[in-house]
């Protein structure tokens, strides 16, 4: 009488996105992973690391290009977006690692700049998408969650790209003093979570009203989001019959 079975069974465990079923073959559980955003945050870490640690010229900036690019585009498939935005993002992430490879091979820090810039509205364009898709969800799920923290610290690694292109168009340091690369995503990120060391201070504008806006940006997305979605979440809830 009470023998069905029960269709909730794929949901068990905490991550039922990233968990591998029984027998399942490795390229439909990468697409699951990749529809649930696991892909795409696992690449937003990639460039969280690779800004950290490699210095922002020459084939460290070329890298970065390359991984963002990815990133974007793999963004966008995840969060279905049509396909004259994914060839215009295709076309974009290739004009920003062109850029990059050129200031690589001496064109100047002006280029790597503008290379910057187009890295940066790559990444607002998919942060948009993803965004889109998660509050199209009718029920907040593991891909919803993880969406949303993509958006979020996609949000300080496209403030990061700002700073280093501002850096290298105006005359002086964006700080009023030298800093390694790594320094500007660790500014963006402690501006983006409200932390505020205060080690780092931009110099002059527009570094300080970009890093007032992403202190809003940042607070705005994390309590009216990212907290509101975390708190409807149910896991192992979502499928059972009521």
């Amino acid at each position: 009488m009470e023998s069905q079975a029960s269709p909730a069974e794929p949901e068990a465990g905490a991550f039922p996105g990233l968990q591998r079923r029984p027998g399942e073959r490795w390229s439909r559980f990468a697409t699951r992973v990749a529809n649930a955003f696991g892909l795409v945050l696992l690449l937003v870490v990639g460039i969280y690391v690779l800004a950290s640690l490699a210095p922002y010229n020459d084939w460290g900036a070329l890298s970065l290009a390359i991984v963002t690019g990815a990133c974007a585009i793999v963004g966008l498939i995840s969060a279905g977006a049509g396909p004259k935005l994914l060839r215009g993002s295709i076309v974009l992430a290739a004009v920003a690692v062109a850029l990059a490879l050129a200031a690589a091979l001496g064109a100047g820090q002006r280029v790597l700049a503008v290379s910057a810039l187009l890295g940066a509205l790559l990444l607002a364009t998919a942060a948009g998408k993803i965004l889109g898709a998660v509050l199209s969800e009718h029920e907040v799920g593991f891909r919803t969650i993880l969406g949303a923290i993509s958006v979020y610290v996609l949000l300080g690694i496209l403030f990061t790209y700002i700073y280093l292109a501002v850096d290298k168009f105006q005359p002086g340091e964006f700080f009023g003093q030298p800093v390694k690369s790594g320094d500007f995503i660790f500014f963006s990120i402690t501006t983006l979570t409200t932390t505020g060391y205060g080690n780092l201070v931009p110099a002059a504008q527009p570094g300080k009203m970009l890093s007032g806006l992403e202190m809003l940006t940042g607070q705005i997305f994390l309590v009216t989001l990212i907290a509101g979605l975390v708190s409807l979440w149910r896991p192992g809830v979502s499928g059972r019959g009521s």
